[in-house]
């Protein structure tokens, strides 16, 4: 399967990376499961999935207000997880990343922003793209830490 990486050149690009103290199977487990986001990320506040975790799987949720229509274009457990988006003019590529790090796991989350929206609100579309990835990262650390712990 061919990687899926976001787009370097859109006008908005944005990146987050944490350490995780927790095994990368955990790490894994709760970033794919994505029916469960509402109930460990503040920024989501309601999904529904049309299929498995699979590519070609397309799944509808609001993140940060927006309703967003996404679907799969990459699944690699437990290594990779990435889809496209579309709202209001905007076409997002969504990437995470995960390395087994010592006995916890790096994650690296990044995004693109094509579209005129993206564009014209540059300077403030990229504000929110930073703050959404530094709290979506810090939501996933703070469930999978939970819950390796448990």
């Amino acid at each position: 399967m061919t990687p899926i990486d976001v787009n370097r050149e859109a006008p908005v690009v944005g990146a987050a990376e944490a350490y995780i103290e927790a095994p990368i199977e955990t790490v894994w487990r709760v970033l794919s499961d994505l029916e469960k986001w509402p109930a460990w990320n503040n920024g989501v506040s309601k999904i529904r999935v049309g299929g498995p975790i699979e590519v070609g799987t397309s799944f509808e949720w609001v993140g940060g207000g927006f309703k967003i229509v996404s679907r799969l274009e990459e699944v690699e457990p437990p290594a990779r997880i990435g889809w496209t988006g579309k709202m209001f003019g905007i076409r997002a590529v969504h990437v995470w990343a995960l390395r087994a790090e010592g006995l916890g796991t790096r994650v690296r989350t990044e995004e693109s922003f094509e579209g005129w929206p993206a564009a014209l609100f540059r300077a403030a579309v990229k504000k929110t793209l930073a703050k959404s990835l530094d709290q979506g990262i810090a939501a996933l650390k703070a469930e999978a830490e939970r819950q390796g712990r448990g």
